[in-house]
């Protein structure tokens, strides 16, 4: 049975080489790959004679029988080594924590004085070592190449197999869904335990001894030519990151014209992921905040005022609350140099900061809040991931405590800008725009709501230029904390973040081309997902067809 033949599609997906390596074990261990052998050996491959009936869990050549493993194997749990008695020479130990399916782990060896007391313990070539507790219980290492004594730990089956049994076919057998399902089993009725008793009874469907090896050719073969092949997949896959990583830092450093040019004919054959979707959003949101979406619509509307224009608008709005009381002056910072900005703006944009377009920056209380969403007609606080990157979720809050006396200046309003201020790393700096949001939500102190005059900047293109290029970047540098899962970002420093403003006009173009580029950019993962659900069922329907055909036809 040459394998390919039935699944060039692997080709496509490196993730599905797993699926096709169980499906290998699972035709062998039902004597598919071997029925051509079978009738090339017919007085080989004679009937052995079993000892005793065990109920058959699916059919299988009548030259084989059904056993357990204790019938073919002796399987023997570890020893109690004291670990207070671990000595720095000595025989080597091996716990559970030091070993897995790809071999042994040497940076915590353990080793203890021998005695002859241990003998029985002692680890061979082709034993088969099992966990049997914890959370990696059911694992195993077929042991071939053994470069000094080694003695078993408790809580790990050795398991021997007799001579007249193929060690290789035994392991394979293992490893199948026949014997993983049991583990499974074993593992979620017992709190991460498998028993001796469960290891002992494990059903093996054994063919006679030369057909044995003949099998353990043929998986070898097989797995070798499925390795290659998701080798070579995988480095495709790789050359085709290159190659988009590549062509989204032209579009978004160089001449954008001529790299989407050179883009455009393999996209659609290199956007194919989501995670590559996921990367050309991000180049979307680049090239939004350097005007480079907009390069056209500047040419059709030269007459439009620049943005120099509109920033004297705002700081001559931001005067007139300041002389009325309602906001108060702030701390002027020092004036953007042009060897600061990383490229060439539009000469219609200027570069100011948070601090001069904005009226104020506040954040919220966090009183002790019940453990569930407010009602309707509750008041609720906001928590850090009702802000995720572009989009508010008002659902993510916690009811407020009654009878806690609030006013409702800290609520959340219609089109209220919100950043994240505190939180894991990953989760700090994060800005989305509340739209038409319920009533009676409050902002939390891990969340910051930046006020402005929404006539005269668009909040959502504010909310785009923190969320990609030079602002975002040095959102990033402005986190501190002492580790990356709990960092913060003071108001102080959010106002000296740097900001690309257009016309307002063209803000609001921007917000628009991003929209309808986003909501492309999620069509396309619609389809992607769609496919990719086609493609994993047509796998598992093919195996499930290759299954069904081998019980047909034993």
């Amino acid at each position: 049975m040459h394998l390919l033949k039935y699944f060039d599609q692997l080709s496509l997906r490196p993730e599905n080489a797993k699926e096709i390596k169980d499906l290998i074990l699972d035709l062998a261990i039902r004597g598919r790959l071997t029925e051509e052998w079978r009738l090339n050996n017919v007085k080989i491959a004679e009937k052995i004679q079993s000892s005793a009936k065990y109920e058959a869990p699916f059919k299988i050549p009548n030259s084989w029988r059904w056993t357990i493993l204790s019938e073919s194997s002796s399987i023997n749990g570890g020893f109690a080594f004291k670990s207070s008695k671990y000595v720095n020479d000595g025989v080597r130990v091996i716990r559970i924590s030091d070993f897995d399916e790809n071999g042994f782990k040497d940076d915590k060896i353990k080793r203890y004085e021998y005695s002859s007391d241990l003998d029985r313990y002692q680890l061979e070539n082709h034993n088969i070592l099992m966990a049997m507790t914890g959370g990696t219980v059911g694992k195993t290492y077929f042991v071939e190449n053994l470069s000094e004594r080694m003695f078993v730990n408790q809580r790990v089956a050795t398991i021997k197999i007799d001579k007249g049994v193929n060690p290789n076919y035994i392991n394979y057998t293992i490893k199948t869904g026949l014997i993983q399902s049991v583990i499974h089993e074993a593992k979620n009725s017992t709190n991460d335990n498998i028993s001796m008793r469960d290891i002992k009874n494990f059903k093996i469907p054994l063919p006679p001894f030369a057909e044995q090896k003949a099998i353990v050719q043929i998986v070898n073969q097989l797995m070798e030519e499925v390795d290659q092949l998701e080798a070579a997949t995988t480095a495709r896959v790789t050359l085709r990151q290159d190659f988009i990583q590549s062509s989204l830092h032209q579009l978004t450093t160089e001449n954008s014209q001529q790299a989407w040019s050179d883009l455009q004919p393999h996209f659609k054959s290199f956007f194919d992921t989501e995670e590559s979707i996921d990367k050309l959003k991000e180049a979307i949101l680049q090239l939004a905040v350097q005007g480079k979406l907009t390069r056209k619509w500047r040419e059709d509307n030269p007459d439009i005022e620049p943005a120099s224009v509109l920033l004297e608008r705002i700081k001559e709005e931001k005067a007139k609350l300041i002389k009325e009381k309602k906001i108060r002056k702030e701390k002027l910072l020092p004036e953007i140099m042009e060897n600061e900005i990383p490229y060439n703006l539009p000469e219609e944009w200027i570069a100011s900061t948070i601090n001069e377009i904005a009226n104020s920056t506040e954040a919220g209380k966090s009183p002790k809040c019940l453990n569930r969403p407010a009602d309707e007609n509750e008041w609720g606080v906001i928590k850090t991931t009702s802000v995720q990157k572009l989009k508010f979720e008002e659902d993510e809050n916690k009811a407020y405590p009654q009878g806690f006396i609030t006013g409702n200046q800290a609520e959340v309003k219609n089109l209220d800008l919100l950043i994240t201020r505190a939180g894991p790393f990953n989760r700090t700096g994060i800005v989305a725009v509340a739209e038409n949001p319920r009533k009676m939500l409050l902002l939390s102190d891990k969340t910051i709501r930046i006020n402005f005059n929404k006539k005269l900047l668009s909040p959502h293109y504010i909310a785009i230029a923190l969320s990609a290029g030079y602002s975002h970047n040095i959102l990033q540098k402005l986190k501190s904390g002492m580790a990356k899962s709990q960092v913060n970002i003071s108001q102080d420093k959010l106002k000296s973040v740097v900001v690309f403003l257009p016309p307002i006009e063209e803000q609001k173009t921007i917000v628009q081309l991003v929209n309808q580029l986003m909501d492309y950019c999620d069509q396309l993962k619609i389809e992607i997902s769609r496919k990719n659900g086609l493609e994993k069922n047509f796998l598992q329907s093919s195996i499930r067809e290759v299954i069904e055909q081998s019980e047909a036809i034993s």
